[in-house]
Order: structure tokens, then sequence, then C-alpha cells
């Protein structure tokens, strides 16, 4: 299996002359991504104004549909939009608060900018926050997070994956709690589309964002939203715009919102992301998410293996069902250590509070897994790191 998915590897440039471990935060770029935005500047060019009646003002339903066969969604439920704080926010106009249904409970481990939203309207009084904390900055505990959840809970954002630790969180069991009690659930599936199997149509929950930046290959620009189809006649988002409108280009004047999933659109798309966006999605769908989290579970306790027989602290989860693709390595001075691998063309990074992030994907070769490993014991031995410390080793 592995030999197999090593064929991919000539598809990325950026392979043939570094260690690439950083797939959680930039996936590589498929080379097919060259003629993807040669075909955008070539229709631009050539067809003018008419693109858009010719495929264009489709565009963020069609490759949602690309997307749709990632995370299981059927047809017609995913639509794209720039970015996850986008979706968050025109999910979270959806709603009123009504009487003491107005928590939103989410773990305090959660990506903190998808978090600004909330903490936003909380500030305008509209929305009660309950953030849930962990008890080892690695981990969302499940048993409070379920106690946490209830009658008087409206909303519950969760993070698939933690973008820190790659703790992969039980999104079935919080998602049956938060229906038991009448609260909706929201799932971020960044860190995990792409790298961990699962679908948004047997998880049952109610709405799912993420983006194209990471393990889908995809660049950035292309984040995307699925609205369970329950909600697609029921739902008006006050986050919104002509897009959304059932007659956009009647130019009425007032708004009268589209059927189905095109009520959850918004303005004018970026067109030369979903063009960009697309051929990593393809690729991830030949090869299937299965194989690749095959691959990605056994690379990534091989280096759990590699990192503590170097004496590094592991900070993931060492048990595969509760990891998602990414390895993370406490040292100290992680920051400038950090910076010294990318200098020696190991790309990588870290986060405060858990440690130099590690990713190995389809495309990683066992033996860049133990060259990485060297390169960082090397560099702690001799203290190669201590320039970037001096500098300042801030990303």
């Amino acid at each position: 299996m592995a030999d197999e998915l090593l064929k991919w590897r000539a598809e990325f440039p950026i392979l043939e002359r570094a260690v690439y471990l950083i797939s959680h935060s930039l996936g590589a770029m498929p080379r097919a991504t060259y003629d993807s935005l040669r075909e955008y500047a070539d229709v631009w060019a050539t067809r003018g104004v008419r693109a858009w009646a010719e495929g264009w003002w489709e565009m963020p339903l069609t490759i949602g549909d690309e997307l749709a066969r990632i995370i299981g969604a059927p047809p017609r439920t995913v639509a794209m939009h720039q970015n996850v704080s986008v979706c968050q926010s025109l999910i979270l106009s959806c709603f009123e608060p009504e009487g003491r249904r107005n928590k939103i409970v989410y773990s305090e481990l959660e990506f903190p900018s998808v978090m600004y939203v909330y903490e936003a309207h909380a500030r305008a009084g509209r929305f009660r926050l309950e953030r849930v904390p962990t008890d080892d900055g690695i981990t969302a505990p499940l048993a409070a997070m379920l106690a946490a959840i209830d009658e008087e809970t409206l909303l519950v954002p969760l993070s698939h994956v933690l973008f820190k630790s790659a703790y992969l969180q039980d999104a079935r069991a919080i998602t049956e709690r938060a229906h038991e009690v009448g609260a909706l659930v929201i799932l971020d599936t960044y860190q995990s589309a792409g790298t961990v199997p699962f679908s948004v149509t047997e998880l049952d929950v109610d709405f799912a964002t993420g983006g194209s930046v990471k393990w889908l290959c995809g660049g950035p620009g292309a984040g995307y939203l699925y609205v369970h189809p329950r909600w697609h006649e029921r739902l008006e988002p006050k986050v919104t715009g002509w897009m959304a409108h059932e007659a956009p280009f009647a130019f009425a004047d007032a708004l009268t919102y589209a059927p189905g999933i095109a009520r959850f659109l918004h303005g004018s798309p970026a067109i030369p992301a979903l063009y960009a966006a697309r051929s990593g999605y393809q690729i991830i769908n030949e090869i299937g998410v299965e194989q690749i989290r095959a691959q990605s579970v056994r690379q990534t306790s091989h280096l759990i293996e590699l990192a503590e027989a170097a004496g590094f602290e592991v900070t993931s989860p060492k048990d595969p069902a509760w990891r998602g693709g990414t390895i993370t390595v406490n040292v100290e001075h992680a920051g400038a250590v950090t910076k010294e691998l990318v200098r020696r063309e190991i790309i990588c990074d870290y986060r405060p509070g858990a440690g130099i992030r590690l990713s190995p994907h389809f495309y990683t070769k066992d033996e860049e897994l133990e060259l990485a490993i060297n390169e960082l014991r090397k560099i702690i031995a001799t203290r190669a790191y201590t320039a970037h410390e001096r500098a300042g080793a801030a990303f």
C-alpha cells in the first residue's frame, strides 16, 4: 500500500526539495493546480463575462459536490465560502436566542480564531458561552463536554480533531447528547477531512465547516459549509448576499431565499480559489480517505516510536483511535528548534503548550520520518537552534 501511495509524490513539486511534514497547516500543492489556474485564466481571457453563465456561477455548488464525497455528504449539501470564520458567522446568523436556550458550549481547546466569532456575539449579549476546561492542555474531556450540554444549549461548535495535539474527539457521542436536549452541532472538520475517514451523514451533525488548506491540498480561499438537508428550508441566514437569492439577477428590493443549499451562499465567490481547490479534491477522492488513514496510522505510530526512542516527549494521543494525522513532540525552545528544522528543509511548525507538529501524509516516505527525528536530535544535542533563539523564534 505504501508503494502504491508513493507514486503520487511526483504530483507534488515541493517534495523534490523538502521533507514536507506540515500538511496539518498547508498541504503540498498538486502539480495539476498549475493547469487548473491556467484554465481559469484562459476562461477569463477568452470568455470574459460569459464565464459566469458557463460555469462560474455554479462553482460554489459544483466544487462543493466534489468536497461532499470526501466528508460523506450527499450532493447539493455543501456550499463553498472563503474561510471557516465566514461559515461559522453565517451559521450563527440563522439563530435568535429564545428564552434560556441561548448557550453555546465548546472546549477551551477549540481553534481560537473560530471562537472569536462566538465571543464577539456574546459581548453583544445575544448568547452565553460555556467553555469546558481541559485537564492536560491536550485533550478535551468527553464527560465534561456531555455534562455541559443541557436544555439551555443552542449550539455546540466542535473540532473533530484538535489543532494543537491532534486529539480526535468523539463527535458521535457529543452529537447524540446535543440532539437529545435539542441542541445543534457544528463540526469543524478542518483537521480531519482528507486524513480521517468519517461521514457527516452517519454522524448526523447539523453543520460541518472546514477548509482546503490542509490535508485536502487545495490551497487557501476555499472554505466549505455543509448543512444537513433537514435545515435547508427552515433556516434564513442574516449573513447573506445576492447568491442566496432565488432570483439574483432580478435585482429585487427584498431578499427571497433560494431553495436548498443555495440559500447558504453569500456574495460573489472566490473563483480562482475554487479552481485551485479542485485538483486536491480529485486526488483525495481517487486515493480514498480509508487508504490515506491506514498509511497515516502506520506512519504516525512509527513517528511516536522514533521520537520516544530518541528521548523526546510525545504529547499527542498514543492510541490511534483518538489521534488525527499529526504528532506533537515537546522539546525546549520549540520555536527556535522548528526554525532550524525548516532551515534544513524539514518543513514543520509548532504550537505553544503542545510542541513541534509533524504530519506525514500519503506522499511521505518512511525514511523522511527517520531523517526528521535524527535531525531533531542533532539540533538539540548541538544547540544548533541558538541563533534562532537569540533572534526570536515566533512564527
